[in-house]
């Protein structure tokens, strides 16, 4: 048994603090069910090298303790063999376990790119071909059938419209199969084409088998290529060429909902209320107030919890807003930003159709310190109503443990709850006084007297600052709160050129600061604003009428980072309560730690406003 030992970071967020999964080198999709006999089933695709590179195929490995260990690795292809990629599971009522993946059968070493950064026009990753097979397992992973078999796979334009006219096929899948209605579903993302982004179009598709899991030969059961037509789930219209990595859940009525990632700067969604056959038209997704959520081309994924309600995993950004031109409508910078990590809860609410889901304002799950981290292709699995969460960021695979609260706080958003008052340092109201004595913050950074540099440590704590406030006017400059000191330490919240409030922080030698969305704040308008600053990732937010700001179409991103090295805020011992406000401070709470956002939203609502 390999047994690894997690990094013992104040902050059950930071992935140092999960259970390794291990792996060779390259590692991709650590998804798990639970077995028959209990136990967790985990694939992985790994390799001696990078992603995409020769010697790229698919392990299993088995966990008797909630994935603190793991028994020795059994391929299922060998290392030496053509690409075997891209596994994802199905746990059958009988026991019988799937194992789903890509398979380069026929050993093709190179394929025709169609729009080439590639060298004489030719790419050499060869991945995301061949053909898409499974084995199966009769005794809880320990060892898989002899025989790989293909599943036939039905042709669309998309693949007659490639550069070999659908005789060679171009797909991989990440979205993890499901039961429904006594069939076996399997997502699939077919792929048109190689070039500039690798993929460069890109269609999901559902492959259902109503027999696959009642016969005792598998390899005889039926599929069919869904939806029905010629084309499969595609962006809005006006979107772009990209519409892959597609994540089903079902939901109550018996509907099946999708939501998929593109290249326009936000998440897909698409329900279907006959089996898959047919889809409604596809939309951006939305939180329950009605705002577009922002995504950029990385794994999001949906997954139904035990209660009947959802979690959802996404990045909160969607790139650079392109108002003009030939990308108007658009967002750049595909692949990166995927750290941190944030959820949504979602929970199920009737319309017209059928079922629908509402999504509750986000909160970070995940993150790591270095920002160019990129960690995705999760799995969610629960155990006795503990939650656990699986991510990898290609290189290193992890298995963490949600706090079951953070989710059924933002189950919660939707419900009155009493205000919050944990880690409360400071509460005002009317009458507001001009100045306040001010209480001490945590420190972001202090000194280990453990190292034997005597160099620093991060403490991974926050505070918050909560108004209640009627703005006058937002012109420039106006200063709400103030606690600086005179040489330059200590906060102030004030009002900026854009309409928005700025909180600027300072330990004397670094300075942070960030702001609002535009457009959040209203001229004469009376808005409850929580600023949360999470000495964690390093990120401070805005939450204003309890909406997490996220960046509009003003800017990428909605959440902003500060300064490692931003020792401390604590400035003068006495606070100033709009010096320079054409406005009023009605209600004003200073807390020593960072407050959720669902803190925040329910703070909001339980607000007299």
């Amino acid at each position: 048994m390999t047994t690894q030992t997690p990094g013992g970071i104040p902050d059950p967020r930071h992935i140092a603090n999960g259970w390794t999964i291990p792996t060779e080198n390259y590692s991709d999709q650590p998804y798990i069910v639970r077995t028959g006999d209990g136990a967790w089933l985990c694939t992985v695709t790994t390799g001696g090298g990078r992603e995409g590179q020769a010697g790229q195929h698919v392990v299993s490995m088995r966990s008797a303790d909630l994935g603190r260990s793991w028994s020795p690795p059994v391929a299922l292809e060998p290392a030496d063999g053509p690409e075997a990629s891209y596994s994802v599971l199905l746990a059958a009522p009988g026991g019988r376990v799937f194992c789903f993946y890509n398979h380069n059968t026929d050993n093709v070493r190179e394929v025709i790119g169609d729009d080439p950064p590639f060298a004489g026009g030719k790419c050499r990753r060869v991945d995301s071909l061949g053909h898409f097979v499974f084995r199966y397992s009769d005794d809880h992973g320990r060892s898989w059938s002899p025989r790989r078999c293909p599943i036939p796979v039905r042709e669309f334009a998309i693949d007659r419209e490639n550069a070999y006219g659908g005789k060679l096929r171009f797909f991989w899948n990440v979205g993890k199969p499901f039961i429904h209605e006594g069939a076996a579903c399997v997502p699939l993302h077919k792929v048109g084409g190689f070039g500039d982004g690798f993929f460069t179009r890109s269609e999901g598709v559902l492959l259902r088998s109503p027999d696959l899991l009642a016969l005792a030969d598998p390899a005889r059961a039926t599929w069919q290529t869904l939806p029905d037509g010629d084309a499969g789930l595609r962006t809005p219209p006006g979107g772009g060429p990209i519409a892959e990595e597609q994540s089903f859940v079902a939901l109550s009525d018996g509907s099946l909902y999708c939501v998929y990632r593109s290249i326009d700067g936000f998440p897909v969604c698409t329900h279907s209320r006959d089996g898959g056959r047919t889809w409604s038209a596809p939309e951006y997704q939305r939180y329950a107030d009605g705002r577009v959520m922002k995504h950029p081309r990385a794994a999001n994924f949906i997954w139904r919890c035990a209660n009947g309600k959802y979690l959802y995993w996404f990045h909160n950004n969607g790139g650079r807003w392109v108002s003009e031109g030939a990308n108007a409508g658009s967002f750049g910078y595909p692949y990166q930003n995927r750290n941190p990590a944030w959820l949504c809860g979602g929970v199920e609410a009737d319309s017209p159709a059928g079922r629908v889901i509402r999504w509750s304002q986000p909160e970070i799950v995940l993150y790591d310190d270095d920002p160019l981290i990129r960690m995705s292709y999760p799995d969610l699995i629960e155990e006795a109503g503990r939650l656990f969460i699986t991510e990898t960021q290609k290189f290193r695979a992890r298995v963490h443990e949600l706090d079951r609260s953070l989710a059924e706080a933002m189950w919660g958003q939707f419900d009155a709850a009493p205000p919050v008052r944990r880690g409360l340092l400071l509460e005002l109201a009317d009458p507001m006084p001009a100045e306040a004595a001010m209480p001490a913050l945590p420190r972001f950074v202090e000194r280990d007297m453990g190292r034997f540099d005597h160099g620093a440590r991060p403490t991974r704590q926050g505070f918050s600052i909560e108004l209640l406030l009627r703005a006058g006017s937002l012109a420039a400059g106006q200063v709400v709160l103030d606690w600086r000191r005179d040489d330059g330490p200590g906060g102030c919240l004030r009002t900026t050129g854009r309409g928005t409030l700025e909180l600027l922080l300072s330990d004397g030698q670094t300075v942070a600061s960030w702001d609002c969305d535009p457009g959040a704040l209203s001229p004469s308008g009376r808005h409850h604003v929580v600023a949360a600053v999470d000495g964690g990732p390093g990120i401070i937010t805005f939450v204003v009428d309890g909406r997490l700001c996220d960046g509009g179409r003003s800017r990428q991103f909605g959440w902003g980072r500060f300064s490692p090295h931003l020792a401390h805020a604590n400035g003068s011992d006495r606070l100033r309560i709009a010096p320079s406000f054409d406005g009023a401070v009605e209600r004003l709470r200073l807390f020593g730690r960072a407050l959720r956002t669902s803190e925040a939203v329910g703070n909001c609502k339980a607000c007299d406003r």
